[in-house]
């Protein structure tokens, strides 16, 4: 039977590694320094850089690398040689603490948004020490945080730190108005769980929308989708089996703590969940699992495929990020206590989150914009565009008892006193699962729902953590000098729920009637991903992140440009990927299959001319039709994706958006009609069966 608990973290430069390898005083003084927040002393750098290298040459590495992520969403990696000449053609195994701390690689060619020009070239990579080292690909790799020559934030991890200092500054304040006075640090805390589809290789291999954009461009209904719901939960095929628990054990050995695996609803598609961990190192883990599961998918011939919808008519993948908030001391802030001083504190945090959602519902809405994700959210598998949340039936009850300065009935239960109101207990978990619901409470955590299952996790957890960071602030400034802190806590409760309970929503997200309820209520609908863009630079938005240095005006100008890049070229590379698919294959192709059809009625005709050949020819003029109707079809495309050209920055996202992909769908659609009707043996690519069945 295999031990996992001997080589899990084998691969990770971890606490118990630096223990051992560390003189007890460096030891100290770096963990102090890292509970400190402080700058390394270049001597303690050189000590750890030492223990490092020698751990990792030890392990098979050859190399280090500062291992970063950039604004593309993905990782970088330059890769240095520990090697250094020591004369007479012999070398020394080398790694300094300087060479730890900050590296140098080139700026040029990673998205900055206009921060920097091509010719400024220089970026700084800098040790995040809160986040272990480890080994991949023998090689050593540091997580960093990355900038610009002149200082500009070029990443996704500089912000997510900053959100997590912040956000424990606010909430430490708050504590300590509770005389919770031994409390120093709160840490969030995110469960990444992990949607993804399977497929042959061989078959991607034959698909060029797959490899090219991630996504299925064409593809008609298979006889068999996932109305059964058979899949959800199955028995594992074998294949997958072993892929999964080979992929187990390679997380193990890099001690992520991937825990669950199974099927989930569409066909091939499956699902990888943690256990939660301190906020950036879930992100940088995050990372790490999606590149693995790419990597090990291949050896069992897969191909893993992260797109949000890589299936039209099948549910799309996401990423549910599981947020909570706990103490040094180890209590979770969003659990309800045992006294009513803890359940007024629990309270009391979780308005602050709702207000949080309430007033920066768009800035939530952008940080799970993509052109892929559109084709996701809103589509009856998935929170739709709008953000709400859901409590449960049960802790709403307790918020608007507070709001309204009514009683709450106590089911029976003992009653406990919550300020001069009367009200029961509230149990550790509060309420039923929503899975229709944007952003969720499940009894101890948030699940935002929204995420998609490619993106990095960074972006919603820095927005998350910053504007609960400022609902705590403003909390803290009314809290602070109260007189009667009890009741100030249950009248701030209250009010804060009965301003912003437009917010929460416990129904069916995905009923059709929600989005007139939702409207009536003033909450936003950003449909597409343009449209949530547009509202990043609000002003609020600028003061938010400017206020608790997340970004200067600048850098959120930056993020702003690079948003609507990314999705003009995803959609701009998917609409020439189709039409070098029509033109290339797919035309080729049904005139092959027409002209043997036209061959076939013609040799029938030859041997018995009375033959009307009804059947023959009503396909044939069929397949004519719709290839004459593809031509005009893919022409309109093709005008459109050029006149693309007069655009630029936001306007050309709403045009991508409104002009081109609509054309993309009606060649699409013709594509799609004309695969159903198409000789097997003509059509050039595997069909949805063959891809979601064959496995």
């Amino acid at each position: 039977m295999e031990d996992v608990s001997t080589y899990f973290g084998c691969l990770v430069f971890n606490d118990n590694e630096m223990r051992l390898r560390l003189p007890k005083d460096v030891y100290r003084q770096l963990k102090q320094t890292i509970a400190d927040g402080k700058d390394l002393d270049l001597n303690i750098a050189n000590s750890v850089a030492h223990a490092m290298k020698t751990w990792a040459l030890e392990n098979g590495a050859t190399h280090y690398t500062h291992w970063f992520q950039p604004m593309t969403g993905i990782t970088a990696e330059k890769h240095e040689a520990f090697i250094k000449p020591a004369g007479g053609g012999q070398v020394i195994m080398e790694f300094s603490g300087k060479e730890l701390i900050k590296g140098e690689p080139d700026a040029s060619s990673f998205p900055s948004g206009g921060l920097r020009a091509t010719f400024e070239a220089r970026g700084y990579t800098a040790w995040d020490p809160t986040s272990y080292a480890f080994i991949k690909d023998e090689t050593l790799c540091i997580p960093t945080a990355y900038c610009s020559f002149s200082g500009e934030v070029l990443d996704k991890k500089t912000p997510l730190l900053r959100s997590m200092e912040v956000i424990s500054e606010e909430a430490v304040r708050i504590l300590h108005l509770f005389g919770k006075n031994d409390v120093t640090r709160v840490i969030t805390t995110v469960g990444a769980e992990q949607e993804y589809f399977l497929i042959d290789h061989e078959d991607y291999r034959k698909r060029k929308d797959l490899i090219y954009t991630g996504r299925t461009l064409i593809g008609a209904r298979s006889p068999k989708g996932q109305e059964l719901e058979d899949h959800y939960f199955g028995a594992l095929r074998t294949r997958v089996s072993a892929y999964m628990k080979d992929l187990d054990r390679e997380l193990w050995k890099l001690g992520i703590y991937a825990k669950t695996s199974h099927n989930e609803a569409a066909p091939c598609q499956h699902e990888l969940a943690p256990v939660y961990t301190t906020t950036n190192v879930a992100v940088d883990q995050n990372q790490l699992t999606m590149e693995l599961m790419k990597k090990i998918a291949e050896r069992h011939g897969f191909a893993c495929l992260l797109h949000e919808k890589p299936f039209a008519g099948l549910n799309g993948s996401g990423k549910h990020n599981n947020w909570s908030l706990q103490t040094n001391t180890g209590v979770n802030l969003l659990e309800p206590g045992e006294s009513p001083k803890d359940n007024a504190q629990f309270l009391l945090f979780l308005v602050a989150v709702i207000k949080a959602v309430d007033e920066y519902q768009d800035l939530l809405r952008i940080t799970v914009a993509s052109a892929g994700n559109d084709h996701r959210l809103g589509g009856f598998e998935a929170p739709p565009a709008i953000v709400s949340m859901f409590l449960g039936d049960e802790l709403t009850e307790i918020l608007e008892a507070l709001s309204s300065g009514s009683q709450v009935s106590g089911r029976g239960k003992k009653q406990m006193k919550l300020g001069v109101h009367v009200l029961p207990p509230i149990p550790s978990d509060t309420s039923d699962r929503n899975r229709t619901s944007p952003f969720a409470f499940t009894g101890n955590k948030f699940e935002f729902r929204m995420p998609g299952s490619s993106f990095s996790v960074a972006d919603p957890n820095t927005t998350l953590n910053t504007i609960v960071a400022s609902s705590l602030r403003s909390f803290y400034e009314e809290l602070k000098d109260a007189r009667d802190f009890n009741a100030a806590v249950q009248d701030l409760v209250g009010r804060t729920y009965r301003e912003h309970k437009r917010i929460v929503f416990n129904g069916n997200n995905y009923a059709p009637e929600w989005i007139q309820e939702a409207d009536k209520r003033g909450l936003l609908n950003l449909s597409s991903a343009p449209d949530a863009y547009d509202t990043f630079l609000l002003q609020k938005n600028i003061d938010l992140f400017s206020s608790f240095r997340i970004f200067n005006s600048a850098e959120m100008h930056s993020r702003y440009e690079i948003f609507n890049e990314v999705y003009s070229k995803t959609v701009h590379i998917e609409a020439v990927t189709l039409v070098d698919m029509v033109n290339k294959d797919i035309i080729p192709a049904v005139s092959r299959c027409s002209a043997s059809f036209a061959e076939d009625i013609a040799k029938k005709k030859a041997v018995l001319p009375q033959l009307e050949c009804r059947v023959e020819l009503e396909r044939l003029d069929e397949i004519s039709r719709l290839l004459d109707a593809l031509g005009d079809s893919v022409s309109v495309l093709e005008e459109k994706t050029e006149g693309a050209s007069r655009y630029q920055g936001a306007d050309l996202a709403h045009y991508s958006q409104k002009e081109i992909l609509p054309a993309m769908a009606d060649v699409r659609k013709i594509c799609d009609s004309l695969e159903l009707i198409t000789d097997r043996k003509f059509w050039p690519y595997p069909s949805y069966g063959e891809m979601l069945f064959y496995v």
